[in-house]
């Protein structure tokens, strides 16, 4: 059964999170558990969050030099990052959009599902794909260190740096 919270009550419940300027959009900052957001979900700069079976009825955007650590979770949109310090999404997280990862440090994807591409581009750090179901693409190219993991099911193409996934 899916639960349903208000923003309001979502602030009391934790004391982590706060409104921004849209109204559709959240800001995480701390740990949230199994609740579910109602659009969009943003890490703010230099802030870490970890989320765990939390449900995003819109697209998890991570700002620079921002951390998101999450397992268990639910996207029905993408999961975006230009310049992030730390990307992790694992075991039975699922993204219902596309996984886009620029520029940044370092990615893990291990054990989630993606109805759309994995892109892991210009990343600093280490970038491991581990056991995961990507429907489209998984796509790596100008990234720092090799690609590690296997185990993928990939219906589209590995592409570059991840070929050998």
């Amino acid at each position: 059964m899916k639960r349903m919270i208000g923003f309001g009550s979502l602030l009391l419940c934790t004391g982590l999170l706060t409104a921004s300027a849209h109204a559709n959009e959240t800001d995480c900052s701390g740990s949230m558990g199994a609740v579910s957001i109602d659009g969009d979900l943003r890490v703010p700069s230099g802030r870490t969050c970890t989320l765990n079976g939390t449900r995003i009825d819109g697209n998890v955007k991570i700002a620079r030099a921002a951390t998101l650590l999450a397992r268990d979770v639910k996207v029905e949109g993408n999961v975006q990052a230009e310049g992030a310090r730390q990307v992790s999404l694992l075991e039975g997280s699922y993204v219902g959009g596309n996984i886009q990862l620029e520029q940044g440090s370092s990615v893990k994807v291990d054990a989630a599902e993606v109805d759309g591409d994995i892109q892991l581009l210009a990343n600093s750090g280490a970038v491991h794909v581990n056991r995961s179901r990507v429907d489209g693409n998984l796509q790596c190219r100008s990234n720092q260190h090799p690609i590690t993991g296997g185990s993928n099911r990939v219906r589209g193409n590995k592409e570059d740096q991840c070929a050998g996934l």
